[in-house]
C-alpha cells in the first residue's frame, strides 16, 4: 500500500466520520425539537385544563351569587308584603 492509498483511505475514513457526526447531530437536533414540541403540547394542555377549571370555578361562584341574590329578593319581597299587610291591618284595625 502506497502513501497515496493511505492518504485516500484516511481521507475516506475522515469523510465517513464527518458524515456520522453530522447524522448524529441531526438526530440529536430532531430529538431536542421533538422534546420541545412535546413539552409545549403538555404545557398547552395544562394551561387549557387550568383555564377550564377557572371557568368552572367562576361559573359555580356566579351560580352561588345568583342563588344568594334570589334568596335576598325573596326575603325582601316577603318583608315588603308583611309590612304592607301590617299597614293594611293598622289602617283598618284588623
Amino acid at each position: 500500500m502506497g502513501m497515496k492509498d493511505q492518504f485516500q483511505d484516511k481521507a475516506e475514513q475522515m469523510k465517513q466520520q464527518a458524515k456520522q457526526k453530522a447524522q448524529q447531530g441531526k438526530q440529536q437536533a430532531q430529538q431536542r425539537g421533538q422534546q420541545a414540541q412535546e413539552r409545549g403540547q403538555q404545557q398547552a394542555r395544562e394551561r387549557g385544563q387550568q383555564a377550564q377549571e377557572r371557568g368552572q370555578q367562576q361559573a359555580r361562584e356566579r351560580g352561588q351569587q345568583a342563588q344568594e341574590r334570589g334568596r335576598q329578593r325573596e326575603e325582601d319581597t316577603r318583608r315588603l308584603q308583611d309590612e304592607a299587610e301590617d299597614r293594611l291591618n293598622q289602617d283598618y284595625d284588623m
